[in-house]
């Protein structure tokens, strides 16, 4: 399964969404002032060796741990920026 990317649109037009190349592409020229902000790491696991961590702590999110897959922890991410930094339920 594929992360779903979600866009914001704030009452001042204000755009945020969690990066997806195809995403910046298509509004590089139409906006002006953009700014990219770091609100994760996705990492092999320092202390569980062979797995993948989410550290969602640039935003002050959790440490999700124990990923057997790299795709495994990436999705976890995107479901947790959407819910919690986004606050866009699926």
């Amino acid at each position: 399964m594929i992360a779903r990317t979600t866009l914001k649109i704030h009452p001042d037009g204000q755009i945020e969404f969690i990066h997806d190349d195809e995403l910046v592409e298509m509004f590089q020229d139409a906006i002006a002032d953009q700014h990219t902000t770091r609100a994760s790491h996705v990492e092999p696991s320092q202390t569980s060796p062979g797995t993948w961590d989410a550290d969602l702590s640039p935003v002050g999110g959790p440490l999700l741990c124990g990923f057997a897959k790299r795709q495994a922890a990436l999705q976890a991410e995107v479901a947790w920026l959407n819910a919690h930094y986004l606050h866009i339920s699926s």
